[in-house]
């Protein structure tokens, strides 16, 4: 038993009157010592459940991804990319109820050249959905197979990146049959929702629930001085905007400051239902019938997402040009062709 970690649990395990905030110094350490187990089975449970009936504060928040960042690897932003990287932020337990859309986003935005980093793992706790890494693998695109040179030499030809945990992140990787012992979300799966794969400034872009999870996101990017930034209150917790309700989206930039724009869909004729996931082979099928550029009826939340986030990203001057944009680089068979660079990126960086 780790006497030093036992002080940390009783600190925000001693119930709702008596339970007491860690520093961010604190909550890094804690951090530290659960993810490279020096804490005891026991101690990493109690603390994972006390922690989430207490819910973090943007303090322990930070503390949490400054112990994340010397324990991954992380993609290093290329200098001859003309625009700073885009870190999609998206739940590590994947998508279990909608047909996901951020693949398709990605790579819109790398054929207009913005680069764009992901990560994640596998399949895993507490929903057990579709993760990005299998959807990847599902388009010929097997971020698992590849260590961290060969990510990072995808990631420059090709202007996408993923940071694959089982590679890359390992310490966290070892941490999920811990997540699926206490059978909930602990703060972690929180946290890693902004956190950044990648060494040097970036935009984070990350989904939200419930509206105090934005205000603690806020918080805690004004504690480690993260200025560009885009949270979205997404389809289960993702980035991806919802075709069926009027999105809330808070935005933040080195040249602007906070504002929050309400994105209603019919306003642009993209409205309508959000399409059910039935299986990993119907999504798979509608994400491929996209690419191609087949107006399928995932395609209006193909370009309502990648419209936005080109607006977002100054590639067009208003939402209307851009979602006009999204969809010509759709049909004309850019993000076909960026894909296919991408898959014959992968076949190479496997020869390094």
């Amino acid at each position: 038993m780790s006497d030093e970690f036992r002080e940390l649990l009783k600190r925000v395990g001693s119930g709702t009157h008596t339970s007491k905030n860690l520093t961010r110094a604190e909550a890094a350490k804690a951090t530290k010592m659960m993810l490279l187990q020096e804490a005891t089975p026991a101690q990493i449970g109690a603390f994972m459940i006390a922690h989430r009936i207490k819910r973090p504060t943007p303090e322990e928040l930070a503390g949490i991804l400054d112990a994340f960042d010397p324990l991954s690897s992380k993609i290093e932003i290329n200098p001859k990319h003309s625009y700073k990287p885009v870190v999609l932020g998206t739940p590590y337990d994947g998508r279990s109820r909608t047909v996901p859309v951020t693949t398709i986003t990605a790579l819109i935005l790398a054929a207009a050249d913005i680069p764009v980093v992901m990560h994640g793992g596998d399949c895993m706790p507490t929903k057990y959905g579709i993760p990005l890494s299998e959807i990847w693998q599902q388009l010929g695109v097997d971020f698992s197979e590849f260590n961290l040179a060969q990510a990072q030499k995808i990631y420059n030809q090709s202007n996408v990146g993923f940071i694959y945990l089982p590679q890359h992140f390992q310490a966290a990787h070892d941490f999920v049959t811990f997540r699926e012992q206490i059978g909930k979300r602990p703060p972690f799966a929180t946290a890693e929702l902004v956190w950044s794969p990648v060494t040097g400034d970036c935009h984070l872009v990350a989904g939200f629930v419930h509206p105090p999870t934005e205000e603690r996101f806020r918080s805690t990017f004004k504690l480690r001085q993260t200025k560009d930034f885009t949270l979205v209150k997404g389809l289960e917790g993702s980035c991806d905007l919802a075709c069926s309700r009027t999105g809330i989206i808070a935005m933040s930039s080195s040249e602007k400051s906070f504002e929050r724009l309400l994105l209603d869909p019919k306003d642009y004729d993209l409205n309508g239902s959000d399409i059910p996931l039935e299986s990993t082979e119907q999504a798979i099928a509608l994400i491929k019938a996209v690419i191609q550029g087949d107006n399928s009826k995932l395609f209006p939340a193909a370009i309502l997402n990648g419209g936005f986030y080109l607006w977002r990203f100054k590639q067009a001057s208003s939402l209307e040009s851009a979602f006009e944009l999204a969809e010509k680089i759709l049909s004309t068979g850019e993000v076909a062709a960026k894909l296919t660079q991408l898959q014959m990126g992968a076949k190479t960086a496997t020869l390094i």
